[in-house]
């Protein structure tokens, strides 16, 4: 383990306590120290890799995935923290082994960590909604679904999500897991569809149509926006009824992917022409063609509803991803 970075700002407010952050450098990361530090929280920010962030937080470097649980334990019991939010894992991995690390194995690890420790802090996992077999058409997913992931991340993701259950059913841990549907916001993966697409768009000479190679658009998607997905992080932290459960976090809509692809095209500004084709080198999605999502337990057990639109969601991923082209062009 390396500390990055120890002082903080005079203005700093530590008054809710301090969050461990595992994963603070990636894209919901980011979103969910935000959202925990504008709530009053220090952020205790564990990464592998050294990355930009606030000065307010404080950088720890540790790869809990490659390495025993030791150092875990340790800042676990120099720094107390009043909750642990797991942001790691691997989404847009191609390898079964890389999924396997940094979605069941550091799972593992964290978990074990926390049942060495002295201090007991609320664990909040997040999981994925692809952890659940594939429903009918207009069947939406609920906690009480099916668990027959058809993909290496699903099977991956479940993996971590039994064991963190394990874990609180045991006594181990104080645990709750959030089960995303799919986020979106500033920042969002190239690797993603949007992603992808926003980078075409971007990587086109100005004055010129773009040409956008996309996957076929057949499905329909719950997708949701990262800073909803970090106010229920910080609610699931603060709700004792939570210990113990699965909750879905999702917008409670179905989206059709075409339709997100026109949106971030129109809000971009830029001219484009679609081709559908299925050479992409974007992570193939395997599950049905439509998948939607209950958040009925979300409402009544976190108090939590979804704010965003997907016009909000796609903005700022626009916005986030022309301004780190402009910054790198101007870099260059």
């Amino acid at each position: 383990m390396v500390f990055v970075a120890r002082s903080l700002p005079d203005h700093a407010d530590t008054r809710s306590g301090r969050v461990l952050l595992l994963g603070a450098t990636g894209f919901v990361g980011r979103h969910v120290g935000a959202a925990l530090e504008a709530a009053g929280y220090e952020v205790l920010a564990v990464a592998r890799r050294p990355r930009k962030t606030p000065a307010s937080w404080r950088l720890y470097l540790m790869d809990l995935a490659s390495h025993g649980p030791e150092a875990l334990t340790s800042l676990l019991d120099e720094e107390r923290p009043v909750a642990v939010v797991n942001a790691a894992g691997e989404v847009w991995s191609s390898s079964v082994g890389g999924m396997r690390l940094g979605n069941q194995l550091l799972v593992d690890r964290l978990l074990a960590g926390l049942a060495r420790s002295r201090v007991r802090p609320r664990l909040v996992q997040l999981g994925s909604v692809h952890e659940y077999a594939p429903q009918p058409a207009r069947v939406r997913l609920s906690e009480s679904s099916a668990e027959r992931p058809t993909t290496d991340y699903g099977r991956s993701k479940l993996e971590g999500t039994q064991a963190v259950l394990r874990a609180a059913a045991e006594g181990t841990t104080d645990a709750v897991v959030l089960r995303l549907s799919n986020v979106i916001g500033a920042g969002t993966p190239a690797g993603s569809l949007l992603g992808h697409v926003a980078g075409q768009l971007l990587a086109a000479p100005p004055g010129t149509t773009a040409e956008v190679r996309v996957s076929p658009l057949r499905s329909s998607r719950d997708f949701v926006d990262a800073k909803d997905v970090s106010r229920a992080v910080v609610a699931a932290m603060r709700v004792p009824g939570a210990a113990g459960r699965v909750v879905n976090i999702a917008s409670g809509s179905s989206q059709h992917v075409r339709d997100m692809v026109d949106l971030l095209i129109g809000i971009s500004g830029r001219p484009a022409r679609l081709v559908e084709s299925s050479l992409t080198g974007v992570r193939p999605v395997t599950d049905t063609d439509w998948m939607g999502v209950d958040i009925s337990r979300a409402r009544e057990l976190l108090d939590w509803t979804p704010g965003r639109t997907p016009r909000d969601m796609i903005a700022d991923m626009w916005h986030a991803a022309a301004d780190l082209a402009s910054d790198d062009r101007g870099s260059g």
